[in-house]
């Protein structure tokens, strides 16, 4: 099964992760089929916590894809604050 999940990046105690789609069975930091946005949870400033593209994301749900519970919540708040600047 294809999921919509988080890679871990970033230093330690500074995490970065990408969103990612990939294959359910492979590593969580291992191979993906494309990177779709990232999240900085420890955005400060002009730093955006999150980008995420959000054609591409109905592009694979479209097709299958499960999103996880994080990825999920994340969407919801990056197509309010896309509605909100359009």
């Amino acid at each position: 099964m294809v999921k919509i999940r988080l890679t871990r990046g970033g230093a330690k105690k500074r995490p970065f992760y990408h969103i990612v789609v990939t294959d359910s069975r492979s590593a969580r930091d291992g191979r993906n089929i494309e990177r779709v946005g990232y999240y900085n949870p420890v955005a400060a400033g002009n730093e955006q916590r999150i980008v995420l593209d959000i054609a591409r994301v109905d592009h694979w749900v479209g097709h299958g894809a499960q999103l996880t519970e994080k990825v999920r919540s994340l969407y919801k708040e990056a197509t309010k604050s896309q509605a909100a600047a359009a």
